[in-house]
């Protein structure tokens, strides 16, 4: 029978990777477990460009005219806010998630850049305290490593509710990067698969969150800022709850936020993507008339100056960056290369955070590993990839004729998609539409 090149057309429902995991579940039986961030097409700040200056407007004159990224987190009740020389943050990352070395160079690249680092769950390593001029430090589920005296030498507390991965889930950290020290942080047994709890122990809903977030200011004598971080994916409620509980900061988290370790299923299908998130959360704080007073923090797959200046103008205040100041201190490098094919992958499509065989050193415990990054050279190289993103969004904020990056504003876009114009609730490009608006 001769050869029917029709036979090879693909099935869009069931294509070669959905046949490969079908088959890869009926032979484990077991859910899929890995780490960094949504891997689909999901509507992104790459739907929104920019209008900038012309006859209409008039454009600052680049590096001659100031456009200044000062920003302040927590003026609301807090004491001694953040006063931070640039509009971008370090996520929460865990020690345990990450090898020290990986947390001593976002510290270092933190504090060189005037804005904060965050400590993430399982507790605050000494390195990372020194390292960092100003630290956010997390309270979870886990209550993994939390004790008051790292309370009060922290900068800003972070609760978070939810992780944009994962929301309504909790954290895993498999044995395999449980060592000795990250399990003592954590009071744990070395060597054990960690699950963390999807929510508080001593909180059922946001009148007993705003009890907890007293008896935090209580232990920090209302000098702290406290932050609440949520995973996007009902911010039109959570938003209002979390600041009536009485937050200085919202840490909004969407759906193309990365992870140490979770659920495939999780990373892929639960939350929504950071464009909606963030126009949702600042209508939120607007109709409450809390909008710049309770500053908004958004994170969820922001990689560039152009991410940044979109996320401004929308109505965030600042941003946070996790999985890509990782791949700035050189996750998925192409070298090394014969590691990443012993993982069954390669440069540029890995995802084995959860597995503690980092092939550049990042996510790892293993000490041969590890001292394949050099914290001095991460910090360098993180610092650099930071400052070229102010520099990108401070380019785009002068061509739209803005002397601050918190000047930029949704008449400075424009959508190329219906679904991001509906989304973001700016103008198809082109048009005065604004789709379910007009």
């Amino acid at each position: 029978m001769s050869f029917d090149p029709r036979s090879l057309r693909g099935s869009a429902s069931f294509p070669p990777e959905t046949i490969a995991e079908i088959q890869r579940a009926a032979d484990q039986g077991l859910y899929e477990i890995r780490g960094f961030g949504a891997k689909r097409r999901l509507p992104s700040f790459d739907d929104l460009v920019f209008l900038g200056a012309s006859v209409s407007r008039y454009p600052l004159e680049g590096y001659r005219e100031r456009c200044a990224t000062d920003v302040v987190l927590g003026s609301r009740f807090a004491e001694r806010p953040l006063h931070l020389d640039i509009p971008v943050t370090i996520a929460g990352m865990s020690f345990g998630a990450l090898g020290t070395h990986a947390k001593e160079a976002l510290g270092s690249a933190a504090t060189a850049l005037g804005t904060s680092t965050t400590t993430g769950d399982g507790g605050m390593t000494d390195e990372e305290r020194r390292a960092s001029k100003s630290l956010v430090y997390q309270v979870l589920p886990s209550r993994y490593g939390l004790n008051p005296d790292d309370l009060r030498r922290a900068d800003a507390i972070e609760v978070v509710i939810g992780q944009g991965a994962k929301p309504g889930g909790g954290g895993m950290l498999l044995g395999l990067k449980i060592n000795p020290r990250v399990a003592a942080m954590r009071t744990l047994p070395a060597g054990i698969d960690q699950r963390s709890a999807c929510r508080h122990p001593d909180w059922t809903g946001p009148d007993d969150l705003e009890i907890k977030i007293e008896e935090l200011r209580e232990i920090t004598d209302w000098k702290t800022p406290i932050y609440v971080k949520v995973g996007a994916s009902r911010p039109q409620y959570d938003i209002p709850l979390a600041v009536k509980a009485g937050a200085d900061v919202i840490v909004l988290d969407g759906m193309q936020g990365g992870t140490a370790a979770t659920q495939d299923v999780f990373i892929e299908h639960v939350g929504i993507p950071t464009l909606p998130a963030v126009r949702q959360a600042v209508q939120a704080l607007q109709d409450l008339g809390m909008h710049r007073k309770v500053q908004l923090v958004v994170s969820g797959g922001i990689r560039s100056g152009a991410d940044l200046a979109k996320a401004l103008a929308l109505g965030a205040d600042a941003v946070a960056i996790g999985t890509a100041a990782l791949i700035a201190l050189g996750c998925n490098a192409p070298v090394h290369e014969e590691d990443y094919r012993a993982l069954g992958t390669a440069p540029g499509y890995c995802h084995h955070c959860h597995t503690g065989r980092c092939p550049v050193g990042v996510t790892t415990q293993v000490p041969e590993l590890e001292a394949r990054l050099d914290p001095a050279e991460g910090a360098r190289r993180v610092r650099n990839y930071i400052s070229t993103m102010v520099l990108e969004a401070q380019t785009l904020a002068r061509a739209c004729g803005k002397s601050h990056l918190h000047n930029l504003e949704p008449e400075d876009l424009a959508a190329l998609t219906v679904e991001a114009a509906a989304m973001a609730q700016v103008p198809l490009a082109g048009t005065n539409w604004i789709p379910g608006k007009f």
